[in-house]
């Protein structure tokens, strides 16, 4: 027998949680529906977006980012470098 053998053999089953045990499934008021949201004209509040990519950054910012592009394409041309990009 190997070790995976005797570990499976002696491993014991642990009793389950005593507060774990089956969650009853409330019933559902057939009076307080949920309607999908409507986000059209007049209707809820559009969800909130990452707009980070349309931010003004600051100077120091993009020359940071700037930068660390440019020294990534100088370790391959940018004329092989296209092709890492395709769909």
């Amino acid at each position: 027998m190997g070790k995976a053998a005797k570990s499976a053999a002696g491993k014991k089953k642990l009793p389950s949680a005593p507060l774990g045990e089956k969650k009853k499934k409330t019933q559902k008021n057939p009076l307080f529906e949920k309607t999908p949201r409507n986000y059209r004209l007049g209707g809820d509040i559009q969800p909130k977006r990452d707009l980070t990519r349309f931010v003004r950054w600051p100077k120091y910012v993009r020359l940071q980012r700037m930068k660390k592009i440019m020294l990534m394409r100088l370790k391959m041309p940018p004329a092989i470098n296209q092709f890492n990009m395709t769909i």
